[in-house]
C-alpha cells in the first residue's frame, strides 16, 4: 500500500473530519464549560452580595448545557454508564428551573 492508499483510506473510515480538529473542539467545549460555570458563580455570588437574592434560572441555564452533551452522549453511544450522569445533571435543571419559576410567579406584581 503507498501513502496515497493509506490517506485515502483513513478519510473512508474518517468520514473527511479532520481528527485533530475534532479532538480541539472537545478540548474548546470543555474550557466553555468551565468558563460558564466560573461566570455564572461570580453572577450568583455578586447577586446574593447585593442583596438581590437567589436567581436559580442562571444555574439551571449552565447545568443545561452540561445536561444536554450528557443526553446527546448518551442516546448517540447508548452506554450505560452515562445514563447515571445524564440522571445526576437533569434532576438540578428541573428543579432550579421549577424554583426560578415559582419565584417568578409568586413575585410578580401582575397576580
Amino acid at each position: 500500500m503507498n501513502k496515497d492508499e493509506i490517506l485515502a483510506k483513513s478519510r473512508a473510515e474518517n468520514k473527511n473530519k479532520d481528527i485533530y480538529e475534532e479532538e480541539i473542539l472537545k478540548q474548546a467545549n470543555s474550557y466553555a464549560v468551565i468558563v460558564l460555570m466560573a461566570l455564572a458563580t461570580l453572577f450568583f455570588a455578586v447577586q446574593i452580595f447585593v442583596g438581590e437574592g437567589f436567581n436559580y434560572g442562571l444555574y439551571a441555564v449552565v447545568f443545561s448545557g452540561n445536561m444536554t452533551i450528557s443526553w446527546v452522549k448518551y442516546i448517540k453511544l447508548k452506554q450505560k454508564k452515562h445514563l447515571l450522569y445524564v440522571i445526576i445533571l437533569t434532576l438540578p435543571v428541573l428543579l432550579l428551573s421549577g424554583c426560578h419559576i415559582y419565584n417568578l410567579i409568586t413575585e410578580s406584581k401582575i397576580l
